[in-house]
């Protein structure tokens, strides 16, 4: 059934990424580098989850393509940033060479920054319309804040300042740790769900009801992708398995063990899905999505 849901959104996500983001243009080698990324596969997730909540909310999904597409640009600069030898020197990233790799690290670096301020054009500019504005810029300020210091990044940083500090900390490291990853991965997956909320006029209680889906969302993903990390092959994953533990990150893994993790992460599940039923009723694609996310296996 997920397949179903998510091959019909994942080719019109890869049809306006095709059409927003041309390989050819000045200067070529930034844009092979940024294409190398955007176009190398993925779950478009982000996008997804986009047009699946502006569904929820009554509106027909492709007329928010477009916008929602910014947030999968936004979310290639970090894996390309993630990727380099300053954070997580990886050399793989959706089985493929990263773009530090395949190009070189300065390259690299620019078509990360090229990709976030992209992103933030393409929610500038889409939907287009004047009457749509006010919808824009609200959303243009929700997924900038959510990858600003007080959101992605400033979790990136916390995450770096945390690696080989599992224990002897004077704060609880559980606490340090939901915060690390609520900013670090789900701050874009919950302005994701919002985003759709907010370009369908959605305000009020249901945009908190939005928002909480998104958070949980984002906790799920990175319990399942630090499970993964610890258990998956480089060829499930797509990426260099257990990375993390070798640079002694804080992780759910590390903390609270697989078991306990496999068994937060199954009680999270449960519970996205009497969110996604505050949003959509029962037995939606929101919720068979966060099965998916809290089930998936790369």
């Amino acid at each position: 059934m997920i397949e179903e849901i998510l091959r019909p959104e994942r080719e019109a996500v890869e049809d306006a990424l095709a059409r927003l983001l041309p390989d050819e243009a000045w200067p070529e080698r930034l844009h092979q580098a940024m294409a190398h990324a955007v176009f190398a596969g993925g779950k478009r997730i982000r996008p997804i989850l986009a047009r699946l909540a502006y569904r929820a909310a009554g509106g027909d999904p492709d007329a928010v393509t477009d916008a929602a597409c910014g947030l999968e640009l936004i979310h290639t600069y970090s894996l390309i940033h993630d990727d380099l030898p300053a954070f997580d020197d990886d050399v793989l990233r959706r089985g493929r060479p990263t773009v530090h790799v395949a190009f070189d690290e300065a390259t690299a670096i620019l078509a990360g920054d090229a990709l976030l301020t992209e992103g933030l054009l393409v929610l500038a500019r889409y939907p287009a319309g004047s009457d749509w504005a006010e919808r824009r810029a609200q959303a243009v300020e929700l997924v900038a804040e959510a990858v600003s210091a007080r959101g992605m990044v400033g979790g990136q940083m916390e995450d770096l300042e945390a690696t080989g500090e599992i224990a002897g900390r004077e704060e609880d490291p559980k606490i340090r740790l939901d915060r690390i990853h609520r900013a670090k991965t789900g701050s874009l997956l919950t302005a994701s769900v919002e985003l759709g909320g907010v370009l369908a006029g959605v305000g009020g209680d249901d945009r908190v009801a939005f928002a909480d889906f998104g958070a949980s969302l984002g906790l799920a993903f990175q319990i399942a992708d630090d499970i993964l990390d610890a258990t998956a092959s480089a060829h499930d994953l797509g990426k260099s398995p257990g990375k993390d533990a070798e640079a002694g990150k804080l992780t759910y893994v590390t903390l609270y063990g697989l078991d306990s993790a496999r068994e937060r992460l199954a009680k999270l599940e449960e519970r996205l899905v009497e969110e996604a039923a505050r949003i959509e009723g029962p037995g939606g694609d929101l919720a068979a999505v966060a099965r998916f996310v809290a089930r998936r296996r790369n």
